[in-house]
């Protein structure tokens, strides 16, 4: 494996969070916090009640925004998963990052997802060496059982849940993972409930350090399955899933009951990490973190539009139009963030690793494309740098390419068939909806956008638009 290369500030005390972050002082002000990521699965921006739901119960995540800061304009690190938490992970937009779509390969144990080299630096990477307890529960993603990708090669102390994202869509499962080591259910047991269980043990046995933990859960991901539809049976008309193919997505005689169902778990969940690090006095130095990874699904019975599930906007997961990368982006931090602040501030995915260091007291690594979210969730604006662009592209559906810059996007289309390659420009600022192509009365603005999307990315051996890439 490759020599992982740490950045760390010499002339920082270890276990400190930044003179930076200590600026506006408390009684915590020498203890680092603790990092609380939450990750939805294909959760819409539209799906919770400080996003405009209003179908759907949300009270844990709602009180979040409300005693913390919601995010307008935050997007995910691309429009399906393992990108998107490649680029979570590692701080590198998809033209940069080593996993740009959903691959799998073949192992020998089994088909997992494509693996994050050892040459990557992660967040837990990065934490760990500052001295924190690091935890993954959920999906991960990114490697397969003792690779260089798995999760404690990685930087995680501790893992439990799916390793590849082909077992996430059953909420029974055969078996799940603990660390690398198959843990046998046999179908029996709900995954979600022994994943929060899993998680929360860690975060009460780890009292003696500051924590990372990254809670990658699978609701509200195809299958549609909950065991309890008590708090919404009966009150949608319900269309029938059924699946007549034998494989793919379960049937599901209660689609809208069981997908508001596994949006409310995740809110339940976080409900339950917040009243856990109340009870331990840790709430108050606790940076907790609310995001979904793309836009949402419309598969298995699930139908956005009747939710609302993607807000205002254009497109779902696997589209580059907002709906399929615009995220929700919740942060409470107590003893940092003015309770009930709204941030317009253009972010995304690849801006969390920059932050955590900034957090932590450590040096970015040099090769990262984010920038630090800090000076605004610290309500200091004037300091905060920002991004000349956002670059996304995509694999499936014949090959995907945007670019987002001031409010103007350019989006290509069928980039792996260059006679039938098409591109869109938009003004959102006019048009969030993304409803009026203006390419040909703006031709100027176009191009600028073109050269921006023709020179960001860097060649891939594993994802190119003159090949199809695996999904699952």
């Amino acid at each position: 494996m490759a020599t992982k290369t740490i950045f760390i500030a010499s002339a920082l005390i270890t276990g400190g969070i930044t003179a930076y972050a200590n600026q506006n002082s408390n009684k915590n002000n020498n203890v680092p916090p603790n990092i609380i990521f939450i990750l939805a699965d294909d959760m819409g921006i539209g799906d919770l009640g400080c996003y405009g739901q209003d179908q759907i119960q949300t009270p844990n995540i709602d009180l979040l925004a409300n005693k913390g800061a919601r995010f307008t304009t935050h997007y995910a690190g691309s429009t399906v998963s393992a990108p998107s938490r490649c680029a979570l992970m590692t701080g590198k937009h998809t033209g940069h990052g080593h996993v740009r779509g959903n691959k799998g390969i073949k192992t020998e144990t089994g088909f997992f997802d494509l693996n994050i080299p050892a040459s990557e630096v992660t967040v837990a990477e990065l934490a760990k060496q500052r001295g924190y307890s690091t935890l993954c529960v959920g999906k991960w993603g990114l490697g397969a059982p003792n690779s260089e990708g798995s999760p404690i090669n990685q930087g995680f102390d501790y893992f439990f849940g799916y390793l590849s994202q082909g077992a996430a869509h059953r909420y029974y499962p055969k078996y799940l993972y603990e660390n690398d080591q198959k843990v046998m259910l046999n179908g029996k047991v709900y995954s979600h409930y022994m994943i929060m269980e899993k998680g929360l043990q860690f975060i009460k046995e780890n009292t003696d350090k500051p924590i990372f933990a990254y809670f990658a859960l699978t609701p509200p991901h195809a299958d549609l399955d909950h065991p309890d539809l008590s708090q919404y049976d009966g009150k949608f008309e319900e269309t029938p899933y059924i699946n007549k193919r034998g494989k793919g997505y379960m049937t599901q005689q209660k689609p809208r009951a069981t997908y508001a169902a596994l949006v409310s778990e995740i809110d339940r969940s976080v409900g339950q990490i917040v009243a856990l690090l109340e009870s331990q006095g840790r709430l108050d130095n606790s940076i907790i973190i609310f995001s979904s990874d793309n836009g949402v699904h419309g598969v298995g019975g699930h139908a956005p539009e009747f939710f609302n599930s993607n807000g205002d906007f254009r497109g779902t997961k696997r589209d580059l139009y907002e709906g399929g990368i615009r995220t929700p982006f919740v942060v409470r931090w107590d003893s940092k963030i003015k309770a009930g602040t709204t941030i317009d501030h253009v972010s995304t995915f690849w801006d969390f690793l920059p932050t955590v260091c900034d957090i932590v007291g450590i040096e970015t690594p040099d090769n990262c494309d984010g920038i630090s979210y800090l000076p605004t969730l610290l309500g200091e604006n004037t300091k905060q740098k920002k991004h000349d662009y956002l670059y996304y592209e995509f694999f499936e559906q014949h090959g995907k390419q945007c670019v987002i810059q001031n409010g103007w996007k350019l989006v290509r289309l069928n980039v792996s068939k260059p006679t039938k390659t098409i591109e869109e420009l938009y003004n959102m600022n006019n048009d969030p909806q993304e409803t009026n192509n203006i390419i040909d009365s703006h031709k100027a603005k176009a191009k600028n956008l073109r050269k921006i999307m023709d020179s960001e990315r860097t060649h891939s051996e594993h994802f190119n638009f003159t090949a199809t890439s695996q999904r699952n």
